[in-house]
């Protein structure tokens, strides 16, 4: 990876209890000699002792602000103190170091808000230990737009080198999923899409793919009209608007290797269509980002393991992923204004 920032990564602790902290330590082990700097909001001791339980020879520096981990990075993972108030059981969630998890991620995001980061990268947090400590957000990116004060509905990418996706409704049931489908969703969707494409990944001509909802999409009406009635009409709508958009296309054929050279994202009608595809491809390495924030914002898809944590096991590959996606988009951002 070759890509350098002139202001370094934000990492939130995630879960204490979680594999974050193992992530984080494994992260610096195989970036810190890239142009990548990062630091992280999170306990030091509480890093010392797991490097030093997990027989990592990592050394842990504590910093003032993010602009001291641009001195010390190649050298020790940079680390601005967010003391927990109890002690970390593996594997235990703990609603004590609720407040601790909340306020790493809030300082975070006003890093960079203030242009004292480039991005922000979230380990994995348990809702329902933090749902104990008082936290009353649906989810991690509801906190993020709150304390950004964004009005805008934040749309989930999945992403690695292979294929990018997006799924226009997330964790509904099918039956759910089908009812909140509207023009209104789907388009919102398609364009925080096209524009994140320009303006985080740098793309200047977009191509947006979007699939069906029914098999074979629709078949002409035979197999359903949703196509017919709703997804065509909004498709050609935004193709008005100058966005280049091929669909709906049956999501059976959209993913092999020569489907996938012909557009830049996939956009998909609920949550299996999309990830299905993206996970098969490259189950280690995927990438969740959030769209529609005005900041960016990444993640490693999957969350806390706490059926693992402390044991040295977890495998970093997707947090690494995450850092390096969170570094080309801030280039990117950084290229097109």
């Amino acid at each position: 990876m070759s890509q350098s920032v002139t202001l370094p990564l934000a990492i939130t602790m995630g879960d204490p209890a979680g594999i974050g902290g193992e992530l984080t330590l494994k992260a610096w082990q195989k970036l810190h000699t890239k142009r990548a700097p990062f630091f992280v909001i999170d306990c030091p001791n509480r890093l010392k002792k797991l490097a030093t339980d997990l027989s990592l020879k990592i050394p842990i520096k504590e910093i003032l602000s993010p602009a001291d981990a641009l001195d010390c990075f190649g050298q020790a993972l940079p680390v601005i103190p967010e003391e927990l108030p109890e002690p970390v059981i593996a594997g235990i969630g703990d609603p004590g170091n609720g407040a601790a998890v909340i306020n790493s991620i809030k300082r975070s995001v006003h890093f960079v808000l203030n242009n004292e980061a480039s991005a922000v990268v979230t380990n994995p947090i348990n809702k329902a230990v933090l749902y104990q400590s008082g936290f009353d957000h649906p989810g991690h990116t509801e906190y993020l737009a709150d304390v950004a004060n964004s009005k805008t509905t934040s749309i989930m990418m999945l992403a690695s080198k292979q294929l990018r996706v997006i799924p226009v409704t997330i964790h509904l049931s099918l039956e759910q999923a089908i009812k909140k489908l509207d023009s209104s969703l789907i388009a919102h969707t398609i364009r925080t899409a096209h524009e994140a494409l320009i303006q985080d990944f740098g793309i200047g001509a977009p191509r947006v793919a979007v699939s069906g909802l029914n098999p074979h999409a629709g078949e002409n009406g035979s197999m359903g009209t949703e196509e017919i009635d709703l997804i065509i009409p909004t498709l050609e709508s935004l193709r008005n608007e100058g966005i280049n958009i091929k669909g709906p296309l049956p999501a059976d054929t959209m993913f092999h290797a020569n489907a996938r050279e012909e557009y830049d994202v996939a956009v998909c009608m609920y949550h299996d269509q999309a990830l299905i595809p993206i996970k098969t491809l490259d189950f280690d390495n995927g990438v969740n980002i959030t769209l529609g924030l005005p900041f960016i914002r990444t993640s490693p898809d999957h969350g806390t393991a706490y059926n693992i944590a402390g044991k040295g096991i977890a495998n970093p590959s997707s947090f690494i992923a995450a850092i390096e996606m969170a570094v080309t988009m801030a280039k990117a951002k950084n290229e097109t204004h």
